[in-house]
C-alpha cells in the first residue's frame, strides 16, 4: 500500500465536474490523483504546455468519442491542487481551448493564495 504524503485540494468546481465524467474516466483520474497524493506521477500525466516550471500536469483520457482532461499542480510541498476537470468539446487541435487555459491560470493563482494562507506566508 502506498503512503499518502500530500493533501488533495479541489479548486472551484473541479470535483463536481470530475464526478460528472463516465465511471471509467473517473477511475483513471482518481488513480492518477492518488498517485500524486502519494508523491508519485502517473505514467499518463504530462506537463501542461504553457505552464513551464509551475508543476502543472494533465491527464487526458479518450472515452466513448469524448476527450476528458484533469489538470492539477504538484508545485506546492505537501499539497496537490486539482485545478480543472473538463471535457474537450472542440474537434480542432489537441490543445485545451483558450477559456480552459485561462481558467487553469486563474485557479493556479487561487491555489497559490490558498497555499500561502495554509503556510502562514504572505
Amino acid at each position: 500500500m502506498i503512503q499518502k504524503k500530500n493533501k488533495l485540494i479541489w479548486i472551484g468546481n473541479s470535483l463536481r465536474d470530475l464526478k460528472a465524467f463516465p465511471k471509467a474516466v473517473r477511475e483513471r483520474f482518481g488513480y492518477a490523483l492518488y498517485i500524486a497524493e502519494s508523491g508519485g506521477k502517473h505514467n499518463h500525466a504530462k506537463p501542461l504546455k504553457g505552464f513551464k516550471g509551475s508543476g502543472v500536469l494533465e491527464i487526458v483520457e479518450n472515452f466513448d468519442k469524448g476527450t476528458y482532461r484533469s489538470v492539477y499542480t504538484v508545485k506546492f510541498k505537501k499539497y496537490v491542487y486539482v485545478l480543472h476537470c473538463f471535457e474537450k468539446k472542440s474537434k480542432k487541435g489537441i490543445a485545451p481551448p483558450k477559456p480552459d487555459i485561462e481558467m487553469i491560470r486563474v485557479r493556479l493563482k487561487i491555489a497559490l493564495r490558498d497555499y500561502q494562507n495554509r503556510k502562514g506566508l504572505k
